[in-house]
């Protein structure tokens, strides 16, 4: 079953099967010569981008270019743990999945 979200009200339902076989598609898709292909091509549109959306992509460019993981931090960690030199400070660790919570439920 398909749910077509668009201009559906709560509670209704598209029950409509909406898929075709390739079979079918290609048995009812009308063939269009060169010239009709060229009638009915999309003509040119501009899209302008706002300053933020331009800030954003300059914020994607550079989040980029950092490692995935910082490979070197993980190797201090785990040699920290391994010699027991690894201290936790436990009203840091609260605070912050206290900021956390906040972030995601508010």
């Amino acid at each position: 079953m398909t749910v077509d979200f668009n201009g559906i009200g709560p509670g209704q339902v598209n029950t409509q099967k909406t898929s075709t076989s390739k079979s079918e598609a290609s048995q009812t898709k009308p063939q269009l010569s060169p010239e009709g292909a060229k009638a009915q091509a999309p003509r040119g549109e501009n899209v302008s981008l706002s300053d933020q959306a331009k800030n954003l992509k300059q914020l994607e460019q550079r989040l980029d270019s950092y490692p995935e993981m910082d490979d070197q931090r993980i190797e201090e960690i785990k040699a920290a743990l391994a010699d027991g030199s690894y201290k936790i400070d436990a009203e840091k660790l609260a605070q912050k999945m206290l900021d956390m919570d906040n972030s995601i439920f508010g």
